[in-house]
């Protein structure tokens, strides 16, 4: 299939979908097409947090893509759809939980693809998962790309094995000749985080003093500008029944540290417990919580440490090559994340905590006490 032309400004072109508008991937998804004068319209559910999408101009349309006559109705007379939308988790949890995952990441993006190849709607890039590529089983840190089969002998999360039976959805359409690109995505850092997301919460509790100790490892880490980007480079540009890797850097949670405590101004933890220690107890802990109070968010869950452990690595060499895509920094994605949870949520309350620096586009809504304190501070205001 042919590459997918972007759409266009022209208030009378079709609409493109935007699926999971409220999470962090697609809030700044849906920021940046509206930048770029693209009509945009949201699926969002009623019993949702649907924050992120306060004051923008976008078509709301209320459906939930586990149904899929609600979900043809959402599509009717849409040109280009990104489906973000997913349940993300790196818990076992119960039947109830998995049953969830299952319905709302496999189910769904079934019947957002049906749909879309019913409604003749075009292009679909679909939103990846790091975690469902592949590596090499000798040297697990080994670059990853595309080619690389996931390994289904080892311990996962259903999680991960739902964004697996995804991809084959995906392929099962790209088969029957629907337009459809994968935009494979890594733990993503940057604003618009409204949720929040886990990292949105973990940089919140390291300014406000709640995170109490950190453990060694690493992953890729992409920045919010990035991932958006990956997913447009897609629609204009990627093969269809193809999937790229989008990341920004590689990082260990040290180096992740590192950054909050350059923009907060705050010290670290002084406790760092190793992996493997806290492997053990967080398996405890998750299997408490998960049946006794599965609303209790879990930060360093036994999914996420064996994923940490890895300290897995990407290789971009093909988005690079065929769309020409170039990562920017994860310094500068930090920095944005924490002008946002500070400014925008007002989620950080440490008087302790360093100003961060205000958008030049947001400079006259800063309070007049803030902007002093800039000045006297010496940081910058762009």
């Amino acid at each position: 299939m042919n590459a997918t032309s972007p759409p266009t400004a022209d208030s009378q072109a079709a609409p493109v979908l935007v699926t999971g508008s409220a999470g962090h991937v697609g809030a700044n998804l849906v920021r940046r097409l509206l930048e770029e004068g693209v009509r945009v319209r949201v699926l969002l559910r009623q019993e949702d947090n649907n924050q992120a999408l306060e004051g923008l101009d976008v078509e709301r349309v209320w459906a939930d893509i586990r149904y899929l006559d609600a979900t043809r109705r959402a599509l009717e007379g849409c040109q280009g759809v990104y489906h973000v939308a997913a349940k993300v988790s790196t818990i076992d949890g119960n039947n109830a939980h998995r049953r969830e995952i299952y319905e709302c990441n496999v189910v769904g993006t079934r019947n957002v693809l049906q749909a879309a190849r019913e409604a003749e709607a075009g292009r679909v890039v679909v939103t990846g998962s790091f975690s469902a590529v592949g590596y090499d089983l000798d040297d697990p840190s080994a670059p990853s790309d595309e080619t690389m089969q996931f390994y289904p002998m080892e311990r996962t999360m259903p999680y991960e094995r739902s964004k697996i039976l995804v991809e084959h959805e995906c392929l099962r359409a790209a088969a029957m000749g629907q337009d459809v690109v994968i935009a494979t995505c890594c733990a993503v850092v940057g604003g618009a985080d409204f949720l929040p997301s886990r990292l949105g919460r973990t940089m919140c509790d390291f300014t406000d003093g709640k995170l109490r100790a950190y453990i060694d490892g690493g992953f890729e880490f992409v920045a919010a500008r990035d991932i958006v980007e990956g997913h447009l480079l897609c629609m204009e540009k990627g093969r269809s029944g193809e999937k790229y890797i989008f990341s920004t850097e590689y990082k260990t949670i040290s180096d992740i540290i590192d950054l909050y405590e350059e923009v907060s101004g705050l010290p670290r933890p002084s406790r760092r417990v190793p992996a493997n220690l806290m492997y053990v107890f967080s398996e405890v802990a998750s299997f408490y919580l998960s049946r006794f109070h599965p609303e209790f968010p879990q930060r360093f869950t036994p999914g996420a440490i064996r994923l940490l452990k890895k300290r897995r690595h990407a290789n971009l060499a093909k988005a690079k090559n065929e769309l020409g895509y170039r990562p920017t920094s994860i310094r500068d994605a930090v920095q944005e994340a924490y002008a946002f949870h500070y400014y925008e949520r007002k989620a950080i309350s440490n008087p302790d905590a360093k100003l961060p620096r205000a958008p030049a586009a947001n400079r006259d809504e800063v309070p007049a006490r803030d902007r002093d304190m800039q000045i006297t501070t010496g940081e910058s205001s762009s």
